[in-house]
């Protein structure tokens, strides 16, 4: 932990029940390529006593930050109020009152790193990892023997993805820790998306997402070409995911960025496709995944090719293939994602439906 402030004040007026406190934690974690870096995250904890047996479990509310801009994290809401930049799903799905309800603490990772490297899922997945660490070495008599579950939908769902794949690696020491990550509308194959997402009205947050995947992996940046250079340096670079999204409307392709033909088709793309991908590493957790059957824009083919990956590699893992594209899947799937990371937080073992 390199600094942690108190945020009660601001953060309070935002639950819908009362809390003890909220708290900003500033820790140490890595980019993409090992290097040092930070991350923040925000721990709120509820005002009603644990329970329940043991310490006071944790949930991680991997939201889909999806944005290019620092102002656009949750915990800037948290710690400065509602304000222009503030996200309707830092709120909705309701993950945070829920499961403070159940009178588990809340651990919100503002997971896209100082880079704001939206989608470069190593980024992600060392920063939910690390914001466990900080909790944990900060506060050990209260959360030290706590058991740690996380959740992520969409962009949230890049991070959990991550976050579980290098556990094994990165933080081994947190395998018996975290029990369980319900994960849904699961952009885990990026090749998958390049040919959903590209050139239609979702085109908009697929450049974002490579214009925030190229902030830790600069290889992208060299073959863009002079306009996405001036885009990338100009206030559009700070932009959230509700104002940038609405350039989808001009359905611009990805070429018109690129200072080479058929960018998706070359070696640089080939490589990101197959890094982001993590494949065949194994998660140190067990998995609930679901995805929208009718999704469009991230095919459920992604998320079940995910699921068949863990089963074969011996995780102990669900998947729900969910009525609806990615709004109603995310609804309609909800419930079920919630009530099977409850049973983890609460002990009883996960199933396995490989």
């Amino acid at each position: 932990v390199i600094e942690s402030r108190d945020i009660t004040a601001t953060t309070a007026p935002l639950m819908l029940l009362p809390i003890q406190r909220a708290q900003l934690l500033k820790f140490r974690t890595t980019d993409a390529h090992g290097a040092p870096s930070y991350a923040t995250a925000t721990l709120v904890v509820p005002a009603a006593a644990w329970p329940g047996p043991g310490e006071r479990p944790v949930v991680v509310n991997n939201l889909p930050i999806d944005a290019l801009g620092r102002t656009c994290t949750p915990s800037y809401t948290l710690s400065h109020g509602f304000n222009a930049d503030t996200s309707v799903t830092d709120f909705v799905p309701p993950t945070t009152y829920v499961a403070a309800l159940r009178g588990y603490a809340v651990l919100i990772p503002d997971h896209e790193g100082p880079w704001m490297a939206y989608a470069e899922p190593y980024v992600a997945g060392h920063a939910v990892l690390d914001s466990i660490r900080a909790v944990r070495g900060l506060l050990p008599d209260e959360f030290g023997a706590s058991k740690f579950g996380l959740a992520g939908y969409s962009g949230g769902a890049i991070a959990t993805h991550g976050a579980v794949k290098l556990i094994d690696s990165y933080a081994p020491e947190l395998a018996g820790v975290i029990v369980g990550a319900a994960l849904g509308g699961v952009p885990a194959d990026y090749e998958i998306l390049s040919r959903s997402m590209n050139g239609n009205l979702a085109s908009a947050v697929f450049m974002a997402a490579v214009f925030g995947i190229g902030r830790e992996r600069p290889e992208i940046l060299a073959r863009m070409n002079n306009l996405a250079q001036w885009v990338v340096t100009s206030p559009a670079k700070d932009l959230c995911g509700s104002t940038y999204g609405l350039i989808g409307v001009l359905m611009l392709p990805i070429d018109i960025a690129a200072n080479i033909p058929d960018p998706l088709h070359s070696a640089v793309a080939d490589e990101i496709f197959r890094v982001t991908k993590m494949a065949d590493l194994k998660s140190g957790t067990p998995l609930y995944i679901y995805n929208g059957e009718q999704e469009f824009w991230i095919p459920a083919e992604g998320a079940h090719n995910l699921y068949l990956e863990q089963c074969r590699l011996g995780v102990p893992a669900v998947y729900r293939s969910v009525l609806g594209e990615h709004l109603i899947a995310g609804g309609l799937g909800y419930p079920e994602a919630m009530l099977w990371l409850d049973q983890r937080l609460q002990g009883v073992p996960a199933p396995n439906e490989c």
